[in-house]
């Protein structure tokens, strides 16, 4: 496998390990969450006890923005008490919840308005709630095939070290001829998940993105070069691979930007990843609320929320964003559909939105 294009990081990102753990007392009564406490106590990691997530109001930091910090660094594990899943369009047919939260500080994700003035991690322990609740899905939609995806609310590659969930669901849906599984990450930390059993039935993405983007706003993920290099053991490893683009960003130099990012996935790739490759390309949105709590949490953030250089788009719910207008979005649309098919003939592009 070639890497000529790609320069390997200075430092290699490290997993994570939070800076205070606490436990639903519930979540003890369950396998996992016995291994997690004794992960958690090797690693000399202080731990308490809540007698819920929501109910968490002491986290250390004299300032909001402190406090923020510390919450990103906090893990919770607890049970998964609603067992109905949400909907996941265009990504698949519904969204398994095995963790919530995320690691990562990208300036631009939702989860900044979603979890709210809670963005402390949570992991699930009862695993096996959640796959026969995935059953029942796959059972009153067959013969259709339904696809999961289970990266809606976090980013489970980068917590897999703790939580073992995503083998459980991999090998899982392997074992289901109606189910696939769907996730992605922007973390390098694949090894656990190489020698799985898992019958072409989960598709392995990354995200990616021009460089621009990935050094200004997303900072504590892999870097680039870990990405595509662990992309290349995920393919290897016999994986259904794609790439999720998102977001796509208009900046300046955005066309070098985002062509020379699929060169650099072209030289890297290797020749058995291209046959089945996948391509979802998300242009930038925001919302009023979510502009808001981005400029309190990053008050630095280079990241454009002019409102006036936006286009209104209503969503579900009745609850609008902003997004490029017709011209811009059409524009990166169409130039980097067209690098894409230049260079990976053989792939398909799931949607642009």
């Amino acid at each position: 496998m070639s890497t000529g294009l790609l320069t390997p990081p200075i430092r290699q990102t490290q997993v994570f390990v939070p800076e205070l753990v606490y436990f639903e007392p519930d979540a003890l009564n369950y396998p996992k969450g016995q291994r997690i406490l004794e992960w958690a106590k090797q690693q000399g990691l202080p731990i308490q006890m809540t007698t819920s997530h929501n109910r968490i109001t002491n986290l250390p930091g004299e300032s909001d923005l402190e406090k923020y910090k510390i919450a990103k660094r906090t893990l919770v594990v607890g049970i998964r008490k609603t067992l109905k899943f949400d909907t996941s369009k265009p990504s698949a047919e519904y969204a398994i919840p095995i963790a919530t939260g995320c690691m990562a500080h990208c300036h631009y994700c939702y989860l900044q308005t979603t979890l709210g003035a809670k963005p402390y991690i949570r992991v699930y322990v009862n695993t096996d709630d959640i796959l026969k609740a995935a059953k029942q899905y796959i059972e009153e939609r067959a013969p259709e095939i339904t696809r999961f995806e289970a990266a809606c609310t976090s980013d489970p590659v980068g917590l897999e070290h703790i939580s073992g969930s995503l083998k459980e669901l991999i090998e899982f849906m392997a074992r289901e001829p109606l189910g696939r599984l769907r996730f992605v990450t922007k973390f390098h930390h694949v090894e656990p998940l190489l020698g799985l059993k898992h019958n072409k039935h989960t598709r392995f993405r990354f995200s990616v993105n021009a460089d621009y983007v990935i050094k200004n706003f997303e900072p504590a993920t892999s870097s680039f070069y870990e990405r595509i290099t662990a992309a290349g053991k995920v393919a290897q490893a016999g994986y259904p691979l794609g790439f999720i683009i998102a977001p796509i960003i208009w900046h300046e130099g955005w066309e070098n930007g985002y062509q020379e990012l699929l060169e650099k996935l072209k030289e890297a790739l290797p020749e058995e990843a291209t046959s089945d490759l996948t391509f979802e390309l998300i242009q930038h949105r925001f919302t009023k609320t979510a502009k808001t709590v981005i400029q309190q949490r990053y008050p630095k953030t280079k990241l454009e929320l002019d409102e006036t250089k936006r286009k209104y788009k209503w969503g579900r719910w009745g609850q609008g964003k902003y997004v490029y207008p017709d011209d811009q979005a059409n524009a990166l649309r169409e130039f980097i559909t067209e690098q894409i098919f230049e260079k990976f003939p053989q792939s398909k592009i799931d949607y642009f939105t």
